[in-house]
């Protein structure tokens, strides 16, 4: 069985033992395969399974993505811009972070925010008219793509003039979408069709990964081989132990039914971003109803006493490539009898396998743990406000107010009465250091904490985001979450409004030194962040979250590190 249980420990490999069993009793692969609904909760699932057939499909438009990708070539295109969110944009990042620019090829970039600067410096990066902008929308309706191509396809006519821009863009979508209607009226180069049984974040062998994969050149066949032998290996003929996305299933759903719903994600530095597009596919998969599996990516890896007793680790383990430090730190939790998986990767192409093994995995923890794992509820309800706030601004040319529950130390909190009478009660007194202190003491056993950042994903902020959780990992010893918004609201974002009311939030807003006017829009896209912030938080409220919002004001960066000093001081 490949070794998916061996390093569990007991009593926990029993109940993986007696779970692997019930399954094949069952005939449960067969029924996955045979897109049985009633295999999850009998509702529409049997819609989403197209994914399972991907690498199938993937052979039959070798030849066509290959065409594609000559075609770049010989035009000396040096550029790809990726625009999209979610499932259209994590598997490209998985690709330009793993395999970089490859001689030859043009240089892939992945636009996935809607902060300014963050817009801004990707437009920086690239030299539109030798770029090739790639627009990924399954709907054709999502907010953030529309308005990144409404972005770019102006610049673009502005740099190469309005007859060549559409030449200069492609489309993902799926057929009759509204992006489908927009791509064939202005020109562009080619349109992609999506599947539409298959959901965003199951689409990494579809052509919302391929394309850009495509795009930059990446060697097709291989690719192609690693998903096919992974398909091959967890059909429905293999039993339980031995399929290598049943099994991992089978552990997944079966920890989190005994409670280790902290899945902790160590992959090795070479392919470090998988853990990025893991989290989307984990999180927003199973986090409804209550129930979750928490991914957390890129903790630093600590000796097994640093470690709650709510966690589950695996151990994505590239063997071209492997790092000394993370094999001894696995070691020692093996060692300490905490379950842990390790996955080994022949090398970087093996990747395509793992995003099946995944998937294949994740519906089956699905399963486990009686959710339809192909729906995002929440994630919804977080657009719908987000949808009122903007048609509000276009309206009225303002975003309604929020109220401050304090202000201290050039930071500004909100929150609504029931958080602010438990903090004010706690803190004592009306400053940022006590109630900072008090939000963090409201963290107990069996919670994580989640950092829900509304500012430009760049190393510098992120190094003091990641040393305020480490820092709270390390005093608390929980499970710790970073996500940059608006990103994680159509990846984390799931599991922390659907999901058990384990966790503990502090979103961080700022404003912005330049904003963006959206073409066509009487909003900017600092508005549009601002809505996504307000809304996001809304929802955390409204699903009775334990959440705080610090706004930094105009110096992001001074902000960040009297935030950081003050955790310092505090946890």
């Amino acid at each position: 069985m490949s070794g998916t249980f061996d390093t569990v420990a007991e009593p926990l490999r029993g109940e993986l033992q007696l779970a692997a069993d019930a399954w094949d009793n069952a005939r449960n692969t067969a029924r996955l395969w045979a897109r049985d609904a009633s295999l999850w909760t009998g509702s529409d699932e049997a819609r989403w399974l197209g994914w399972l057939t991907a690498a199938d499909d993937f052979a039959r438009e070798i030849s066509n993505l290959q065409a594609f990708c000559s075609e770049i070539r010989a035009e000396g295109l040096r550029h790809v811009l990726l625009l999209g969110m979610g499932g259209s944009s994590l598997c490209p990042e998985v690709l330009a972070e793993t395999f970089g620019q490859l001689a030859g090829g043009p240089k892939l970039h992945v636009l996935d925010s809607t902060v300014p600067a963050q817009v801004a410096a990707i437009e920086h990066e690239v030299e539109l008219p030798r770029t090739l902008v790639i627009v990924a929308s399954k709907s054709g309706s999502t907010l953030e793509p529309n308005i990144f191509h409404a972005h770019f396809y102006e610049r673009m006519v502005a740099a190469v003039g309005r007859e060549m821009a559409g030449r200069h863009f492609v489309a993902i979508t799926d057929p009759g979408s509204k992006l489908e209607t927009v791509a064939t009226r202005d020109g562009f180069r080619r349109i992609f069709a999506g599947v539409a049984s298959i959901g965003g974040r199951y689409s990494a062998l579809s052509p919302f990964g391929l394309v850009p994969a495509a795009a930059m050149g990446l060697d097709l066949q291989r690719w192609h081989a690693s998903a096919a032998a992974m398909a091959a290996a967890c059909g429905p003929a293999q039993a339980a132990r031995e399929n290598p996305g049943v099994s991992l299933g089978l552990l997944l759903g079966t920890c989190a039914n005994h409670g280790f719903d902290k899945l902790t994600l160590i992959v090795s530095p070479r392919i470090y971003d998988l853990g990025a597009w893991l989290e989307q596919l984990i999180a927003e998969s199973t986090g409804k109803r209550g129930h979750a599996v928490i991914p957390v990516d890129r903790e630093t890896v600590s000796p097994p006493n640093v470690y709650s007793q709510d966690r589950i680790f695996a151990y994505v383990r590239l063997a071209s490539a492997p790092d000394d430090a993370q094999d001894a730190a696995v070691e020692a939790l093996v060692a300490a009898g905490r379950p842990v998986v390790r996955l080994d990767v022949a090398d970087p192409y093996g990747l395509a396998g793992e995003f099946f093994r995944w998937e294949i995995a994740t519906a089956v923890a699905g399963s486990v743990m009686g959710i339809n794992p192909f729906d995002q509820p929440d994630v919804e309800a977080s657009k719908i406000v987000t949808r009122k706030l903007t048609s509000e601004f276009e309206a009225t040319g303002t975003l309604s107010g929020e109220d401050p529950v304090l202000a201290d130390d050039g930071m500004t909190f909100f929150t609504d009465g029931a958080n602010a009478e438990a903090l004010r009660h706690e803190a004592g007194s009306a400053t940022a250091v006590s109630w900072l202190k008090a939000h963090v003491d409201r963290i107990g056993e069996g919670d994580y904490f989640a950092v829900l950042a509304y500012i430009a994903m760049n190393k510098a902020h992120e190094s003091r985001l990641q040393s305020i959780r480490m820092r709270v990992r390390d005093r608390r010893g929980v499970a710790t979450c970073l996500g940059f918004g608006p990103r994680f609201l159509h990846s984390t974002g799931q599991a922390y409004k659907g999901g058990p009311n384990s966790g503990v939030f502090l979103q961080i807003t700022s404003d912005d030194a330049a904003d963006l006017p959206v073409p066509g829009a009487r909003y900017t896209f600092g508005i549009v962040k601002t809505a996504q912030a307000r809304g996001d938080f809304q929802v955390l409220l409204e699903r009775g979250r334990r959440a705080l919002h610090v706004h930094l004001g105009a110096d992001v960066e001074a902000g960040l590190a009297r935030l950081e000093q003050i955790v310092n001081e505090v946890v």
